[in-house]
């Protein structure tokens, strides 16, 4: 009887246990979402070379971007966004730090490799409780560090059918590189819910050269896209443009780029560097996607070869520049659009911060250009549109300096993380949040280290009037522009009499940033007042 009895209470005891695990678990479960709860997800979108005059938020006089758009109608869009150093690499090492090139080690795609000891964001954040994840473009030269997750595509990857690295293994998936990048970044966050995260989703698009998805082959053919006004720009006083080699009439190959065959072109239309590079790219096809590509060059190919004088092909090729660039562009919209419609069925949309950007701008044939590095606002300035769900204000445009140096101090202070001393940027949160920023920076600058493509060197200061650049390396010239007057930069005034004054006042600034920046490596980018 006393045996029973003693049964009875052990399985009393072990229900009341069962039920205090239970309880505990539900509890952890409650603090465990309260605490995801106090931290947002941060989804961090970037592409290649988006020019931000191919958005509709700030220009809707080449293309529509409704996806895009729905960030910046319940977020900020920044009207005066740029980079520190417009190229690719560079600009990536500076969001990751928050230090500029000549601070991170990363100055130029040709000579550089990052650094991944050092701190970075994805790291900072993995240290105070966040899952990290990077899919998509990486072009460091190194291994991702700080991140739980990484599916990178090699060097600058390719359009169709890519390779990419996934967590050190060489894996090739099939289909189209913007789609793969997004789905495999949505697959990851629906798998990593318990904690917050942080997701650097990187689009190769819509970088050279300019492979549409097969559904949007024939967009805008019935488009004729307007020439910029200072598409057939001379460059009177501007020594750095007469000698770079990033002309759309005479840069980009009719082959590589326009995708088109020409038994016909010269050495400089064919671009001798990129032989063969078409031929890599059209191999990767299917033969279901080559035979709807054959259907649309052979096309192409007619109309090109009708045209019989270099002027005519000079506009034939800015339409299938323009054309194929926009297409690619197309396709990163409807992926920002399936970005947002996961967050919104899933219910992350009431706690993830979307920011939309690009690595810098890119020229659509202003100043008669493709690509970017120069310090001229097409290419300095780069998309940034941030959306927030602490901020109770909808579709605010503002007008703020900032940069990508901003990026991670500004991420850090939305996760509630203080930021380190060595980031060289400021927090863009208060902006964010539609609050008015009585001693926010008054100037910019900027420093461009490779000299590829026949560029030089230079670096420069803007502020809201004015932008004055030195150009080193080979060349040694300076520009000066009044941007309220000449937004479209053609008018080099550094020669003005009347502007000596302007200049000199410029010129001490621009040391103190130097100062500021501790740029001033080896006395190379020390500015001289006299």
């Amino acid at each position: 009887m006393t045996k029973l009895i003693f049964k009875e209470k052990c399985k009393c005891f072990n229900f009341i246990a069962v039920l205090l695990t239970l309880g505990f678990c539900i509890l952890a479960v409650s603090c465990s979402n309260k605490q995801k709860s106090d931290k947002p997800n941060i989804i961090f979108i970037m592409s290649d070379d988006h020019a931000f005059q191919a958005i509709s938020s700030y220009s809707n006089k080449l293309i529509q971007t409704p996806n895009i758009d729905r960030i910046a109608n319940k977020g900020v869009l920044f009207q005066k966004a740029y980079v520190s150093n417009s190229i690719c690499g560079p600009s990536r090492a500076t969001i990751l730090t928050g230090k500029y090139s000549h601070i991170n080690g990363f100055r130029d795609n040709d000579n550089s490799s990052f650094n991944g000891e050092q701190q970075t964001l994805p790291k900072i954040l993995r240290q105070n409780g966040y899952s990290t994840a990077i899919v998509g473009k990486w072009h460091l030269g190194t291994v991702p560090t700080g991140f739980d997750f990484w599916d990178i595509l090699p060097g600058q990857g390719h359009y169709y059918n890519p390779g990419f690295i996934n967590m050190g293994k060489d894996t090739v998936y099939q289909g189209y590189v913007t789609d793969i990048i997004t789905d495999h970044a949505i697959d990851w966050m629906k798998q990593n819910r318990t904690k917050p995260f942080f997701m650097m989703l990187h689009h190769k698009a819509p970088h050279r050269n300019w492979m549409p998805p097969l559904e949007y082959l024939n967009e805008f053919n019935d488009i004729t896209f307007p020439f910029p006004e200072n598409f057939n720009d001379y460059y009177e006083d501007r020594l750095a443009l007469q000698r770079q080699r990033l002309t759309v009439a005479g840069q980009l190959s009719v082959t590589y780029d326009s995708k088109v065959p020409c038994d016909t072109c010269t050495e400089d239309e064919v671009n001798h560097w990129v032989k063969g590079e078409w031929e890599r790219e059209y191999g990767r096809l299917s033969p279901e996607q080559k035979e709807i590509w054959e259907n649309k060059m052979k096309v192409e190919y007619e109309e090109f070869a009708g045209i019989k004088n270099k002027e005519g092909r000079k506009n034939w090729q800015f339409q299938r520049y323009m054309e194929d660039y926009l297409r690619c562009i197309k396709s990163v919209d409807d992926n920002v659009g399936k970005v947002l419609d996961f967050l919104r069925e899933s219910g992350l949309d009431k706690n993830t911060i979307v920011v939309y950007t690009s690595d810098q701008g890119f020229y659509l044939g202003e100043h008669g250009l493709y690509d970017k590095r120069f310090m001229y606002e097409e290419s300095f300035r780069t998309p940034l549109i941030i959306y927030s769900p602490q901020s109770k204000n909808n579709g605010i445009q503002n007008s703020n300096l900032v940069m990508n140096i901003d990026f991670a101090p500004t991420i850090l202070d939305f996760a509630g993380i203080k930021v380190p001393d060595e980031m060289q940027g400021v927090s863009m949160k208060p902006l964010v949040l539609g609050e008015t920023m009585q001693n926010w920076r008054k100037e910019l600058y900027y420093h461009y280290y490779e000299k590829s493509f026949g560029m030089s060197k230079h670096y420069g200061i803007r502020t809201d009037k004015y932008k004055l650049i030195h150009f080193y390396d080979p060349v040694d010239s300076w520009e000066l522009y009044d941007l309220q007057t000449d937004p479209a930069e053609m008018n080099n005034l550094i020669a003005e009499q009347n502007m000596q004054s302007v200049v000199e006042d410029l010129k001490i600034k621009l040391k103190k940033l130097q100062e500021k920046y501790k740029d001033n490596v080896e006395g190379e980018t020390q500015v001289h007042l006299n």
